[in-house]
């Protein structure tokens, strides 16, 4: 979503223009377990996500601020709240603006860096995937911007954009396949017609020397998953014959297969535009529920919307490049038509489902703005959610389940592990296991959660696997064995569980067509629900 926001919350232009269709005690993260996923296992495994919109990316006078457009300062408990919602994967706009210093090392501002690994941090020490970019850095409108694809002095832009991803990369080397890095956001040269040259070249090239120079960081950035837009996200300006051209990735690790890719598809999808962002009352209806045709566009209906994900499987899922639907959305209409968030809730169930339906992940554009046009579903100041018929929707759709707003999880921030205690004190746990399966696969994700009175202080979780299964990689715990009765132990970041706090962990399995959950879940002796 633009980035040129107002203080409202409330973006004007997305990726389409629907005409043609500091800190402050930073724990670190840890990488002692990564999961190397194919395509549609990293697909099933980010479920469905949603967008910290307008906060890291909000700026003032060119300043990076995630105050600056209305919304209250970054909490461990908003993105607790998220994630029992449902939610497995968060995107996290970022801008750096006025941040970068001078040339030619464009050293980003260090506070800045280190607020935006905090803030990192608190979705991925939950076990969730994170999607940071360069968001508002390409925008003509927001001061400071430079990331400009039609300026004259190409070299400049291009050295200072491979330093700044190369400090952000260094930055987070160390953190395992849940972060996935996405090269830039919207770009294009700001007219709404057709894509012109050299500017979708420019595009072209800023996206190699993304792939380039995160990849030779090392670390886990040689095998990392890595997203790339085409131009201005559009998904007919990418998959059709306009000069989009994928990335090579001559550094990655030897260690993916050749076969495999690690590149992946960035779309945006707000069609039809009247329904979904257009500040009116006119349009407030959408799809085959909808009753009143004067309240429903023309066009961008359901078999619309299905025919242009399609486009996307057929052009880059079906050939092993997976694709995110990194925003979508619809604004509030209820004001002008009182069932509009019902009409809202099926455009987004619509959406999702096709998405999976054709090999694509998504994440929904969160502006943090409830209220008249606002796309918020969550009161980002008390942590609650106001949306719940949309998530509902949305984490149905992507096959999830969803946590009653009126009981949030609340897990706590990273905490170094402790000795582990022998018992679980109040001898009360509970444990939900998620199995996404294919052929001869599987990935699994578990929710442990301390329904006792006490906290505990590094657990170890047995449970025994179906016959046939056996672990090939697993993430936020170690495992032994690797088949029969297995014991996943805590790792650094998730060792304490306070009373009523939960943590998330998973692995990657192989099967012999038995692809069961686990059973007989035991923290720390403990038999857990």
């Amino acid at each position: 979503m633009s980035s040129m926001a107002r203080r409202t919350g409330l973006a004007f232009a997305a990726a389409t223009l629907a005409l043609a269709g500091a800190v402050y005690g930073v724990t670190s993260a840890s990488a002692e377990v990564t999961a190397q996923l194919t395509a549609p296992q990293l697909v099933a495994d980010m479920g469905a996500g949603w967008n910290l919109g307008n906060q890291l990316e909000a700026s003032n006078n060119g300043v990076p601020s995630e105050t600056a457009w209305g919304n209250p300062v970054i909490t461990q408990t908003l993105i607790n709240r998220v994630k029992a919602s449902g939610f497995k994967t968060i995107r996290i706009p970022v801008s750096y603006l006025n941040n970068i210093g001078a040339g030619p090392n464009y050293t980003v501002d260090a506070a800045w860096l280190t607020r935006i690994q905090e803030v990192v941090n608190y979705a991925y020490n939950q076990g969730l995937y994170v999607v940071i970019n360069m968001h508002g850095d390409g925008y003509k409108s927001v001061a400071g911007s430079w990331l400009i694809c039609d300026t004259a002095d190409q070299t400049t832009i291009k050295a200072k954009y491979q330093k700044v991803w190369q400090q952000v990369a260094t930055k987070f080397a160390s953190y395992n396949d849940h972060l996935i890095f996405e090269s830039m956001n919207e770009e294009f040269d700001g007219q709404y017609g057709n894509p012109t040259q050299p500017c979708y070249s420019n595009i072209n090239a800023y996206n190699q020397s993304f792939v380039d120079t995160v990849r030779r960081t090392g670390g886990t950035n040689a095998s990392r998953w890595l997203l790339v837009p085409g131009w201005n996200t559009n998904i007919d300006y990418t998959v059709g014959n306009y000069g989009f051209t994928l990335p090579t990735d001559q550094y990655r690790s030897s260690s993916i297969p050749s076969t495999e890719k690690r590149i992946m598809i960035s779309v945006h999808y707000y069609d039809p535009w009247d329904f979904t962002g257009q500040e009116d009352g006119n349009i407030t209806q959408w799809g085959p529920k909808a009753t009143n045709p004067a309240k429903t566009s023309t066009w961008g209906q359901a078999d619309y919307l299905d025919g242009q994900l399609k486009k996307v499987h057929d052009t880059f899922v079906a050939n092993g490049y997976p694709v995110l639907v990194g925003e979508y959305g619809s604004i509030d209409k209820t004001a002008a038509d009182s069932a509009n968030n019902t009409y809202r809730a099926d455009y987004a169930r619509t959406l999702v489902a096709a998405a999976k339906k054709y090999g694509a992940a998504t994440a929904y554009w969160d502006n943090g703005y409830n209220g008249a046009y606002g796309f918020g579903l969550f009161n980002r100041s008390s942590a609650t959610v106001t949306q719940q018929g949309i998530i509902d929707a949305i984490i149905s759709a992507a096959g999830g389940s969803t946590t009653p707003s009126t009981s949030p999880s609340v897990s706590p921030s990273a905490s170094p592990s402790a000795s582990p205690s022998t018992s679980n004190p109040a001898g009360a746990c509970k444990v939900t296991s998620t199995v996404s399966a294919w052929n001869t696969g599987l990935t699994n994700s578990i929710t442990i959660t301390n329904t006792g009175t006490t906290a505990v202080n590094g657990w170890s979780l047995a449970f025994t696997l179906a016959t046939g299964q056996t672990i090939t990689s697993g993430w936020s715990a170690t495992y032994s064995p690797a088949s029969g009765n297995v014991t996943a132990t805590n790792v650094s970041y998730n060792g304490t569980l306070a009373a009523g706090a939960s943590t998330t962990i998973g692995y990657q399995a192989t099967h012999t067509g038995n692809a069961a959950a686990p059973t007989g879940f035991r923290l720390n002796g403990a038999t857990c629900s």
